[in-house]
């Protein structure tokens, strides 16, 4: 059973970030520039939040925001997060019980990394891969 860790060690572990104040535009540029789906929210060194395109949609959709609204006023405050330690399996029950799609990465205070859905079902179908190539290569063994 694969950890956060393992998904860690295939990945760019850069951790993209901005300020409760700065603006939904500065955010979103930063987040097409590095090809990222979400940036952490982060104030005097303390995960604050998250912030998505999804966040966003959600938001300007409802005339709430604008690009120019500070990102502090659609952020998602309540974070949670996952340490290296803990299964894929059980990132993917957070996840989809809490619908949502990026996971910050913990190792006692420290941030190591985020991980996406995509991430997550990338290993889980790797895994599932490997399963079914056991079960055929044990059938075809013991066929003969």
């Amino acid at each position: 059973m694969a950890t956060v860790k393992d998904l860690l060690k295939d990945k760019y572990t850069q951790v993209w970030y901005v300020t409760p104040s700065s603006t939904v535009l500065d955010a979103l540029k930063l987040m097409a520039e590095q090809k990222i789906g979400a940036v952490l929210v982060v104030e005097a060194g303390k995960i604050v939040g998250i912030f998505s395109e999804r966040d966003f949609a959600r938001q300007a959709a409802s005339g709430k925001v604008s690009l120019q609204s500070p990102v502090n006023d659609c952020m998602v405050g309540a974070v949670y997060y996952v340490t290296p330690e803990q299964s894929v399996e059980s990132c993917m029950a957070l996840m989809t019980a809490k619908r949502f799609r990026h996971l910050p990465v913990l190792d006692g205070d420290k941030l190591v990394g985020v991980i996406s859905i995509g991430d997550v079902v990338k290993q889980l179908m790797l895994e599932k891969d490997m399963t079914i190539q056991s079960l055929e290569d044990y059938i075809w063994v013991h066929m003969i």
